[in-house]
């Protein structure tokens, strides 16, 4: 190390303490984010044996944790399994439950803590989660017994949830997952559908009104009347 011109303006023992504790404050923060997120890492698999890793992504400041295949990570898209991305804390949470009603465990046990102590893998299947339980020690070393694996009914969400016309009943909208359409989408929808009867109506009081003539009118193409008045003819909605 070279020597400055200058003298120093804080003292070397000062400056390599500072440098120390901040040291330790990064190394604490990397074992905090270790313990609250990815508790499946070095946990979780394919269907064709790929390790997946943690990864993230940001949307409008939210953070979103995914598993991705190692195949896709070294550029082997063809080499994943059935399923190659996954949402991280979807399947941490399929994985937890289960293993807390296979082991009866007590609710305020720790998810991350639940994993750690007993599973030992987690592969993803394309319909089901196969998850291996850790042996108990009084057991022998060798392949996993039927009652050390649980199998999950299980199926990757679409990337998009499909927007319900029409919702069900309040019990059950708590059960599922659904999503009403926009209301932009329900104005033109209920306007679509009474310029339909509308023109049912002319079509039926007139039997010269034709359907060129109603596009005529509307200033829309012929064969937009006609599959809206078809519609509405063979299908009347109350």
């Amino acid at each position: 190390m070279l020597q400055g011109e200058q003298p120093p303006v804080v003292d070397r023992a000062l400056f390599d303490a500072v440098q120390a504790k901040l040291e330790e404050q990064n190394n604490n923060h990397k074992t905090t984010r270790a313990k609250s997120e990815a508790s499946l890492a070095g946990r979780i698999f394919d269907d064709r044996g790929n390790r997946m890793s943690p990864s993230h992504s940001r949307k409008r400041g939210i953070k979103y944790r995914y598993y991705l295949s190692s195949a896709l990570l070294d550029g082997r898209p063809t080499k994943a399994g059935a399923v190659s991305r996954v949402s991280a804390a979807e399947i941490e949470t399929v994985v937890v439950k289960a293993v807390r009603e296979r082991l009866k465990l007590e609710e305020p046990h720790d998810p991350g803590s639940i994993v750690k102590s007993h599973v030992t893998r987690v592969e993803v299947q394309a319909d089901h989660l196969t998850i291996q339980l850790t042996p108990s020690q009084n057991l022998k070393r060798g392949r996993p017994s039927a009652d050390s694996i649980i199998r999950v009914p299980w199926c990757k969400a679409p990337p998009r949830r499909r927007r319900e016309v029409l919702l069900p009943a309040d019990e059950t909208r708590l059960t599922t997952d659904v999503k009403p359409i926009r209301s932009e989408t329900r104005a033109t929808l209920v306007a679509a559908i009474a310029r339909g009867r509308r023109w049912l109506d002319q079509m039926s009081a007139d039997p010269k009104v034709t359907t060129e003539s109603i596009a005529t009118t509307e200033r829309c193409s012929s064969r937009r009347s006609k599959r809206r008045s078809r519609s509405h003819s063979s299908r009347p909605i109350s």
